[in-house]
C-alpha cells in the first residue's frame, strides 16, 4: 500500500470561483505548492474551461514541471453525458476523448466525472448549479413525463462508455457519489458498477459527501474494496455536506484508513476542503493531521 497525499480542485474553486481563469488556475498551483502539496488535480468545466484548459496545456504542464507538481487525477465536468438529448448526449462523450487526450498528457492516473443532478425541476436552490455549494434543502417537482428507468439506463449505458473510453487510454475511470446527485451513496455506486460490468469503473470514496449521507465510512470503503480509486477527504458533522479540515466535524479518519489498509489502497488521497475562512491555515493543519495519522497508522505515503 502506497498513498499520495494532494491537493483536490476544490481548494482552487474557494478561492478563485468556479471555473477559476487560466490566470488564476497558474495561481492556484503555486498556492498548492506554497502549501507543500506535490500531487495535485485539475479540471475542466463544461465545453469552454475545458477547450481553454486544453489550449494552454503547454503552458500549464511546464508550470507543474516547473514547480514539482504531479497532477495525478483530471475531472471533466461535462454533465451532458448523462442527457436525455441524445444529441447532447454524444457530443459530451466525444469531449470526453479530449478530456482524455489532457489527462494523459499530464500524466494523470485517474480521470473522474459526476453522476450530476437529475431532470428535476427545483423550486428554490438546486445542487452545483453555479458553485460547489453545501447544506442547502432541496425542494423539487417530478414532472409526469419523466422516468427514472429511460435516465437509469441512460445514465448506465454512458457510464460503460465512458469506462471504455477511459481504459483505451490508459486511465482509471472514477465516479464520485455526491450528496444530490444520482448516484449519491456507496450502494448506488455498487449498483452502477453492477450494472456498467467494466473492471475500469471505479469510485472516489468522498468522505464529507458520504458523512452527509449518514453512511458509515469504513463499511463504505469495505463494500468498495478494490472498487476504491481516488480518496476525498474532508469533515463535516453529518447534518450537512460541508468539507471543513481534518479534525473539525465527526468523520472517523482512523477508521477510514483502517480500512484502507486492510484493501491494500494505492491511489491519491486529496485534501478536498474548501467554502470555509482560513483556507490556507486549515490545509496546512489538515495536511499535517493527515501525515501524522499515516505515520502512526503505519502506512506508506508520499507527499
Amino acid at each position: 500500500m502506497m498513498v499520495k497525499v494532494g491537493c483536490c480542485w476544490l481548494y482552487a474553486i474557494s478561492k478563485y470561483g468556479y471555473p477559476p481563469s487560466i490566470a488564476d488556475t497558474k495561481q492556484a498551483l503555486k498556492d498548492m505548492k506554497a502549501l507543500g502539496f506535490k500531487y495535485v488535480e485539475l479540471e475542466g468545466v463544461r465545453e469552454e474551461n475545458l477547450r481553454e484548459v486544453y489550449a494552454h496545456r503547454h503552458e500549464l504542464k511546464a508550470l507543474c514541471d516547473d514547480l514539482g507538481l504531479v497532477v495525478d487525477n483530471f475531472c471533466p465536468v461535462l454533465p451532458d453525458v448523462v442527457s436525455l438529448d441524445e444529441g447532447k448526449r454524444r457530443h459530451a462523450l466525444s469531449l470526453f476523448d479530449l478530456a482524455c487526450e489532457l489527462a494523459n498528457f499530464f500524466g494523470c492516473t485517474t480521470i473522474q466525472t459526476d453522476s450530476f443532478v437529475p431532470p428535476l425541476e427545483f423550486e428554490g436552490p438546486a445542487p452545483y448549479k453555479q458553485m460547489v455549494d453545501f447544506g442547502i434543502q432541496f425542494k423539487v417537482k417530478v414532472d409526469p413525463q419523466f422516468s427514472w428507468e429511460r435516465q437509469w439506463a441512460v445514465l448506465v449505458d454512458s457510464f460503460r462508455t465512458l469506462a471504455q473510453k477511459a481504459e483505451q487510454a490508459g486511465l482509471k475511470f472514477c465516479l464520485e457519489p455526491r450528496v444530490g446527485e444520482m448516484v449519491s451513496n456507496t450502494d448506488a455506486a455498487l449498483r452502477l458498477f453492477d450494472h456498467v460490468g467494466h473492471e475500469n469503473l471505479g469510485f472516489v470514496l468522498d468522505t464529507g459527501h458520504l458523512n452527509a449521507q449518514k453512511e458509515l465510512l469504513p463499511l463504505s470503503v469495505e463494500k468498495l474494496g478494490k472498487r476504491i480509486f481516488y480518496v476525498h477527504l474532508s469533515d463535516n458533522d453529518g447534518k450537512t455536506n460541508e468539507h471543513l479540515g481534518l479534525g473539525r466535524g465527526k468523520v472517523d479518519f482512523e477508521g477510514v484508513f483502517l480500512a484502507l489498509k486492510k484493501h491494500g489502497f494505492n491511489g491519491m488521497v486529496g485534501l478536498d476542503i474548501g467554502r470555509i475562512p482560513d483556507l490556507d491555515e486549515e490545509m496546512r493543519r489538515s495536511r499535517e493531521t493527515l501525515l501524522e495519522l499515516l505515520e502512526r497508522l503505519g502506512i506508506p505515503y508520499d507527499a
